[in-house]
């Protein structure tokens, strides 16, 4: 069995490889243009095309073995392991940090060739950052706080900037904000502009992820339209959700804001790369690797790098262990055998 073990792990190490590096540092800031408002009007999505290509992006392409799980000690890396919890305490967040240093059960991931493996950074309320950072210390681990008024943006600017500082403060390296979302029900361009450009100026030399709150912003249009203004104004990642709406991460969304990425990619000349956060309802394996499938296929390998992707998700670590397992033993073992994020 140890030698089934082995020959299975190396396999898995040889297709990481082929795919190339692991992690990837965060890419160079996006400094935003001018508000384009005939190139906001112009966006057209047409629902039944893309409900159609994202229920066959993932027919079309499998993943299986080795293949499997390199793909997943992929989505490891890209996980921005989360917890965003009214119950939360400090002692639930040194938990998550250890976990985050150390996603996989020691011995599985020594037999994966994977010992240094880590997420790409724990995601916390911003009263909770003193607490992850000291957790983390010594660790290459960045702690990404949930900004401006979390989850429903329901508050003053002024607040919503004291928010940011606070974090800053407290040693957060990564920002996620949420935008007001009245903005883009009622068409208010400029202001949508305005608020994420005040957020980003407020940001300082830290990554912005902005939320779009997809679930609330009743059309695939004002998805796109959302997503293309938020990157104007500076976003460094677009994220598609809270976790809090009733409908989050959804793949017809993503389709919808990856390629609002890429043309905006093409419309500077290549020179501004957005990164893409899937985050809310993900919590199985199968679910990380359609997310990877989809980054590959609309915007090439280095999307699949935590340095322009990550995955929000706190219960998908779980079933990514166990399917690990499964590779390397062809059994699945019981949740207890795993430490619970």
């Amino acid at each position: 069995m140890v030698d089934v073990e082995v020959a299975r792990a190396d396999k898995a190490g040889s297709r990481l490889a082929d795919l190339g590096q692991l992690t990837a540092p965060l890419g160079p800031r996006n400094p935003g243009m001018p508000l384009d408002l005939a190139w906001v009007r112009s966006v057209r999505v047409n629902r039944s095309a893309v409900e159609r290509r994202a229920a066959t992006l993932v027919t079309r392409r499998t993943v299986k073995k080795e293949w499997q799980a390199a793909w997943l000690l992929r989505a490891v890396a890209d996980l921005d392991l989360t917890t965003l919890a009214g119950d939360d305490t400090p002692g639930n967040v040194r938990r998550l940090c250890a976990k985050g240093r150390n996603p996989l059960r020691r011995d599985m991931a020594d037999s994966l060739g994977m010992p240094g493996l880590h997420v790409a950074a724990i995601c916390v309320y911003h009263n909770l950052v003193a607490v992850a950072v000291e957790a983390l210390n010594g660790s290459a681990i960045p702690v990404a706080a949930v900004s401006t008024g979390f989850p429903a943006g329901q508050i003053s600017l002024d607040d919503k900037l004291r928010e940011i500082g606070a974090s800053l403060d407290a040693g957060a390296s990564e920002i996620d904000i949420v935008i007001s979302r009245a903005n883009v029900l009622k068409e208010d361009w400029h202001a949508l502009y305005n608020e994420v450009r005040s957020f980003r100026e407020a940001c300082g030399t830290a990554h912005m992820k902005t939320i779009i709150a997809t679930g609330e912003l009743a059309t695939l249009r004002h998805v796109g339209q959302a997503s293309l203004v938020c990157m104007m104004a500076g976003a460094d990642f677009i994220k598609t959700s809270t976790g809090k709406e009733a409908t989050n991460a959804t793949l017809p969304v993503g389709e919808v804001m990856v390629r609002a990425i890429r043309e905006y990619q093409d419309r500077t000349g290549g020179e501004y790369r957005v990164g893409f956060k899937p985050a809310g309802g993900i919590r199985t394996a199968k679910d990380a690797i359609q997310w990877l499938i989809l980054m590959k296929e609309e915007l090439g390998r280095d999307w699949m790098l935590s340095g322009l992707f990550r995955i929000g998700a706190s219960s998908l670590l779980t079933d990514i262990e166990r399917q690990l397992s499964h590779f390397l033993t062809g059994h699945y073992a019981a949740e207890h055998h795993f430490a619970m994020p």
